[in-house]
């Protein structure tokens, strides 16, 4: 499985990193990018199965990273995390065709059940 994993915290990516589970983390690639920009580069590049994708970033933001990733594959699965829990926020991003937003810190029992529903499909 190949993540995308796209965050301007160096922190908070480790931190995900971290607690993506074992069995996942060992058999996957995981691609790190700091910016909106980089998400939509990295996704073109590497054609990820997965991408978390923060909302604040540098250069351009995470909605709009969102939009032009979708733009560029209406089936991309992409997990919205991020420490914005304002209603509009989810509705915005749910709207453009994120699978889901998920607050920070995000723990482990939470990125399983992703990776669970992912396996499902």
């Amino acid at each position: 499985m190949n993540i995308l994993l796209v965050d301007d915290s160096p922190l908070s990516r480790k931190i995900i990193i971290t607690r993506i589970p074992e069995e996942i983390k060992g058999t996957s690639s995981i691609i790190q990018g700091s910016n909106g920009q980089e998400a939509v580069d990295l996704y073109k590049e590497h054609r990820p199965d997965i991408v978390f994708l923060d909302l604040t970033m540098p250069v351009m933001d995470g909605y709009e990273a969102l939009d032009q990733i979708m733009a560029y594959d209406k089936g991309a699965c992409v997990y919205v995390i991020t420490a914005d829990i304002q209603k509009k926020a989810q509705e915005k991003v749910l709207a453009s065709g994120a699978a889901a937003l998920e607050t920070k810190p995000i723990d482990e029992e939470r990125l399983a059940k992703i990776f669970s529903r992912i396996n499902q499909e």
